[in-house]
């Protein structure tokens, strides 16, 4: 597929100065890499909004836990525990 796109010259400008670092060997390498990153910021952002669904949906069920300063020093010892344990970072908790 050939798509023609026009440009602002300040995106323009923006591509040419990646390519003139030396990152990119061409401009369509600098569009491409973009539509990677926009296509993968997607998938992060559906899954966050299915995280929140199931949440809200728990909640609904009534298996929310209260919110309590105890609650927060249990969450923070499990993740501690964990982030030493050597085990992969969740990637639910990852930004």
């Amino acid at each position: 597929m050939i798509l023609h796109v026009n440009l602002s010259p300040e995106m323009e400008g923006f591509i040419k100065s990646k390519v003139a670092s030396g990152f990119y060997g061409n401009a369509m390498e600098v569009i491409r890499d973009a539509i990677r990153r926009m296509q993968a910021e997607d998938l992060r952002a559906n899954a966050w909004r299915a995280a929140i669904k199931a949440g809200d949906d728990e909640l609904d069920r009534g298996e929310g836990v209260e919110y309590t300063a105890d609650a927060l020093a249990d969450i923070t010892s499990a993740a501690i525990d964990s982030m030493h344990s050597g085990k992969p970072m969740d990637p639910d908790v990852l930004p």
